[in-house]
């Protein structure tokens, strides 16, 4: 019988071999699952774009663009930006033709509205509105939540502090429990605490937690970069900067037209610019004595105008470097000076051609200045003069001219001449500053082994070929000695209107508010428990951080000495010596029974 069930037992028993007892895709099986059988689950396009909304949304991300559109913003302060400088463009393009055209196409000329640029920033945007919204949630209910409860074991905490109180004789000791937690409670909300009591089998305690403001200060740091993206974005379209030139005497209105360039946003209407004018009365300039240390450097530049809103009287005003001069909400820049001298172009008949004051570019220190005189009329061909102003004109060792102090001792004018076709009938827009000789011939000059027009002030010169005559004209008063005023200054102005300036300024501030919470309020949590044991009671006390917070044991030592002082008044009695050794007992803050902060 025995034996026939022990067979019946052994034929009925699985061979481990064949893995009978194992499930049917198990690795050591049998026969294990075919490959076809493990399919992956498929996303779907909801589900590839919730991964992707994810990704976007994560702080890792967010940082990752910032610090992209840190870097994108580099090549801003590198290459010449046509809304800042568009002289410099024009410039860049002349030393640099083969390079410019490649830089251009990758829009490194207008960084901070090229594509790649915004799509960083838009890409920035979505993702701190994604990270802040779902945070500001959760953040307001946990401000909502009441404190959690009390751990059951305090002494596994490590900031652990307990002690025992000694009752008067005739002080009920439920009493006395009862009037510490109240003066816990009272003390830890004056220290700013929330504060929630628990009552559980004689055992009485109150949970304290403070530092949401530091949770706060994070969430407003990131709502103000969000406000600065948004003021920089829409603000940007209501901005509008442009550069002109005002000539000593002369007078500059605020429309397109007297802009020398003029570079808007997107939703400026430059038909209704505020209208006022700037007349440029006098640009006065000190520079250091000859012989001196630091010989021709300038000490201050002051452009002192008269400045008129419509239907309004003039007013006196300066603008100096670094001081820019407030107009109806647009700001005016100092930017550049030069000298402009007076040209005076005759023709063969004696009429006047041409009678201008033309502001000569400086190229070096001393006021080495570059300018271009264009004559499109009057003459048998259209004439163009490209020269050089010297205000204290100076040999070198070549045989050329330059300037050796930038103020007005020597002033001399070079000037070469070509005649033809100056290119702007077909029109194509042309630089007042340079000249294209293309389609010129060079009537002056070394190429040719004619000698150039030299002129001082007052002085009269034959144009080449008997086309007539050209004077420098003196703008020195009459009798004046020397040469203090012959030649008429002129200024470059930048003016900038900025709408997002003060919204910029206003979430920039919140920012660092935000900051400076989230940096240095701690986040803490703090318990105080009461168990009365006959004529005395325990007091327990312990005290969680989230995150590093060095100073939360002194923090906890410094309320421990005025829960005790206050007992001592309150109760009568004498609290005896601190059992601070429990704290050798502590266990982490991350032991299965301690408290967790979410």
């Amino acid at each position: 019988m025995s034996r026939s069930r022990s067979e019946a037992q052994g034929s009925s028993a699985p061979d481990p071999a064949e893995g009978t007892l194992r499930p049917a895709d198990h690795a050591d099986s049998a026969a294990p699952a075919a490959s076809d059988d493990i399919v992956r689950p498929a996303l779907g396009p909801v589900g590839w774009l919730r991964w992707g909304w994810r990704q976007l949304t994560s702080m890792r991300t967010a940082l990752v663009l910032l610090l992209l559109l840190a870097i994108a913003a580099v090549p801003g302060s590198i290459v010449p930006q046509r809304s800042a400088d568009p002289n410099g463009v024009t410039q860049y393009f002349a030393d640099n033709p083969d390079l410019a055209p490649v830089l251009d196409n990758l829009q490194l000329f207008d960084v901070y509205t090229s594509i790649w640029f915004s799509a960083i920033y838009i890409l920035l945007f979505v993702s701190l509105i994604g990270c802040v919204i779902p945070r500001t949630k959760h953040h307001w209910k946990a401000l909502r939540a009441r404190p959690p409860r009390t751990p059951a074991r305090l002494e596994r905490l490590a900031d652990h502090r307990s002690s025992i109180v000694e009752l008067a004789p005739g002080v009920s000791a439920e009493g006395a429990a009862a009037t510490a937690i109240d003066s816990a409670a009272e003390q830890l909300k004056r220290g700013g605490y929330r504060v929630e009591r628990y009552d559980a089998r004689g055992t009485l305690s109150v949970s304290a937690e403070r530092g949401y403001v530091r949770e706060t200060g994070n969430l407003v740091f990131h709502t103000a970069l969000i406000g600065v993206l948004v003021a920089v974005g829409v603000g940007g379209g209501f901005t509008y900067t442009g550069q002109g030139v005002i000539i000593e005497g002369g007078t500059f209105v605020n429309t397109l037209l007297d802009y020398n360039s003029f570079n808007p946003g997107r939703f400026v209407d430059e038909e209704t610019l505020t209208p006022y004018s700037l007349t440029l009365d006098e640009f006065s300039v000190t520079y250091q004595p000859s012989g001196e240390q630091g010989a021709g450097q300038a000490g201050d530049f002051i452009a002192h105008l008269t400045t008129q809103l419509a239907g309004e009287d003039p007013q006196q005003g300066e603008v100096r470097v670094n001081h820019p001069l407030d107009m109806a909400g647009d700001r005016i820049y100092l930017m550049g000076n030069g000298y402009a001298p007076t040209v005076t172009i005759r023709n063969a008949a004696g009429d006047v051609v041409f009678s201008e004051s033309v502001p000569f570019l400086a190229q070096d220190t001393n006021m080495t200045s570059l300018g271009v005189i264009k004559v499109p009329d009057g003459m048998p061909e259209q004439l163009g003069l490209v020269g050089f102003f010297y205000p204290t004109q100076a040999p070198l060792t070549t045989g050329a001219f330059a300037s050796a102090y930038p103020a007005l001792i020597n002033p001399v004018i070079s000037l070469d001449v070509y005649e033809g076709d100056l290119g702007i009938d077909d029109g194509t827009p042309r630089s007042v500053y340079a000249l294209d000789t293309t389609d010129m011939t060079q009537l002056t000059g070394r190429k040719i082994d004619v000698a150039s027009i030299e002129l001082a002030p007052g002085e009269t010169a034959d144009l080449p070929n008997g086309l007539g005559t050209i004077t420098f004209e003196n703008e020195s008063p009459a009798g004046a000695e020397g040469y203090e005023q012959s030649v008429k200054r002129f200024v470059s102005l930048s003016i900038h209107r900025d709408a997002a300036a003060t919204w910029v300024l206003a979430f920039a501030v919140l920012a660092v508010l935000g900051l400076l919470a989230a940096l240095f309020i701690p986040r803490r949590r703090l318990w105080v428990k009461v168990t009365p044991d006959g004529h005395t009671l325990r007091i327990e006390y312990a005290a969680l951080a989230r995150g590093e917070d060095p100073a939360i044991g002194a923090a906890l030592d410094q309320f421990v000495q005025r829960h005790g002082r206050g007992l001592e008044t309150v109760l009568r009695g004498q609290p005896a010596a601190s059992d601070s050794a429990d704290d050798s007992s502590s266990a982490p803050p991350d032991s299965p029974d301690s408290p967790r902060i979410d």
